[in-house]
């Protein structure tokens, strides 16, 4: 039986939620309840304590990823689970206060157990979760959040009665990981058949590598800061993540989002001099946003050499860009 005490009787709403948390609908074929909603629901939680979710839609996030990773790690010992995301992301549509909205023109292709088919087909088909207003407001209290915090640990984890959970950031980790290994290193930490754990990496190395760069693109010199988690500029793989599977900062160089095409399609490349070579098969009009007012330029670097790119990952897109030009 699940007891929670209070200092002061719980508002209408609360207790509303209260019951509702206590009484998820989840899984219990394995014998033992599946805890995929309530690490959901912390993970949401404590993404609206720490700023990540700042109103009622809760976008599929690589931080928001990385918090139910790291929550399922300290709190579910049962190995019987698979901590797969899209699970309670779409089936807590169950729930009433949580509703999913589909991306313009996309259907919800299920199994035949009436599940989703992936993570891949959570991302593409739905754009976000909505949370009920009444309890996005509850959550935006510190008090009520952490009542209802509890109330997940203690229904769903037993002995976990604590409200504040602490949980190594798997953010963190990976960003440490990118800033201080060599490519073959980390690339020996990567699980290519989890398609979260590529999601994760993937959206650090997006929000590092402009980081240091400081916001600048390497080859134009356009620095853009947008407000709020809008990124202007670009990180970009020197040698394709399909290809290399290499999220480290050596591996990385920020671009504005024309030039990280043009780099994409070898269409531009860097010399050993750190100077940009230009291909001769596109043609552009005069424009002050032209490419070839770039070439032979020296691009911007770092401030701190480790974080330079790699000179392997250079000489792989040289080459490439050789190849394709015909040179």
């Amino acid at each position: 039986m699940i007891i929670v005490t209070f200092t002061l009787m719980p508002s209408a709403s609360l207790a509303r939620y209260i019951k509702a948390f206590i009484g998820l609908r989840v899984d219990r074929s394995k014998g033992t309840p599946a805890p995929h909603k309530a690490i959901l629901l912390l993970a949401v939680i404590e993404s609206i304590e720490n700023g990540e979710i700042t109103d009622s839609k809760v976008y599929i996030t690589p931080e928001l990823v990385a918090r139910f990773k790291g929550l399922w790690t300290q709190l579910v010992s049962d190995t019987g689970f698979v901590p797969s995301f899209q699970l309670p992301f779409f089936h807590l549509r169950s729930s009433s206060f949580w509703t999913l909205i589909l991306r313009p023109g996309c259907q919800l292709l299920l199994t035949s157990s009436l599940s989703i088919r992936s993570f891949t087909q959570l991302c593409e088909t739905v754009a976000y979760a909505t949370l009920a207003d009444d309890l996005f407001l509850l959550l935006t209290d510190a008090e009520s959040r952490a009542t209802l915090k509890q109330v997940l640990l203690q229904a769903w984890f037993g002995s976990q009665s604590v409200v504040s959970v602490k949980q190594p950031y798997l953010f963190e980790a990976v960003e440490s990981q990118m800033l201080r290994e060599s490519s073959a290193e980390y690339i020996r930490h990567i699980d290519q058949s989890d398609e979260e754990e590529i999601f994760v990496r993937n959206g650090v190395f997006k929000k590092m590598v402009p980081k240091i760069y400081n916001s600048t693109c390497a080859i134009s010199g356009m620095r853009v800061i947008a407000t709020g988690d809008v990124q202007m500029i670009d990180a970009c793989h020197i040698v394709p993540f399909s290809e290399s599977h290499d999220d480290t900062i050596g591996n990385g160089i920020s671009l504005c989002p024309n030039l990280h095409r043009a780099f994409d399609r070898f269409l531009i490349t860097i010399d050993s001099d750190m100077r940009l070579l230009i291909s001769k098969r596109f043609v552009e009009a005069d424009s002050a946003y032209s490419i070839m007012q770039y070439e032979g330029k020296k691009i911007l670097l770092p401030s701190e050499q480790r974080n330079h790119p790699a000179t392997t990952s250079l000489d792989w897109h040289r080459d490439r860009f050789i190849k394709v030009n015909n040179l």
